[in-house]
């Protein structure tokens, strides 16, 4: 069984991720923007959070580190630690992301690896305490990569929090159960920046969306929220 994916994202109206390149507005500023999103994450309580590579090479802003000695390593599982109250999952099929310990922001890091990985990468996550996930084939079965987290992690709600790409990858891929978007007063306008989804070709006729509800909130936010489901 796989964990209830919810998609939760900040936007501007234009469908804009970065609020640093938003139009200013009266009605809120970047740090008030921020606060409504840290507080919408911990009203959905999720058991883990997930972002692609690129946001999270962002946030662990770590260099490789490969440890002077390889030990043996393990595939497809290692486990370094269970029973957290949340964990910190980066999807990142290149092995391209490295780690300045077990956690991120304070939550124990797991990575989601490709086929192709090689023992270096891998004993450098041991050596840090990053727990990871090795594809066991050429295409990342992200369906049995969520059941592996429910089944090793007890992960049983991950709230998917971008970029477009990851999103775009997930809800073609029908594992998406919900979408949540919190819409800033405010326009990006940059045509050349992605947006909230991401998918080559597009994702139509691949999931269909239906409304939960529409809630203003602080700093003239608005929360929305929809179901996903496969096309009939």
């Amino acid at each position: 069984m796989k964990p209830e994916v919810i998609i939760l994202m900040e936007s501007s109206l234009d469908g804009k991720l970065h609020p640093s390149r938003w139009t200013r507005s009266p009605d809120g500023e970047r740090k008030d923007w921020g606060s409504m999103y840290e507080r919408t994450h911990e009203a959905l309580a999720g058991d883990a959070w997930m972002v692609g590579r690129v946001t999270m090479q962002e946030m662990s802003k770590a260099t490789a580190h490969p440890p002077a000695q390889n030990s043996a390593v393990a595939r497809p599982l290692h486990v370094a630690r269970r029973g957290a109250k949340s964990y910190a999952i980066a999807l990142d099929p290149s092995g391209k992301v490295h780690f300045a310990g077990g956690a991120v922001g304070g939550d124990p890091a797991i990575a989601l690896l490709g086929k192709d990985i090689g023992d270096a990468h891998l004993a450098e996550l041991q050596a840090d305490g990053v727990s990871y996930i090795v594809s066991e084939g050429a295409e990342m079965d992200l369906a049995a990569m969520l059941e592996t987290l429910n089944r090793a992690f007890d992960i049983k709600r991950l709230l998917l929090e971008g970029g477009g790409a990851i999103n775009g990858s997930l809800l073609a891929a029908g594992l998406v159960d919900e979408v949540n978007i919190l819409v800033g007063p405010a326009f990006d306008g940059d045509v050349g920046q992605q947006g909230v989804v991401a998918f080559p070709g597009g994702l139509a006729g691949k999931c269909e969306l239906s409304f939960r509800s529409a809630t203003p909130i602080d700093y003239g936010m608005v929360h929305l929220r929809y179901a996903v489901s496969r096309p009939r």
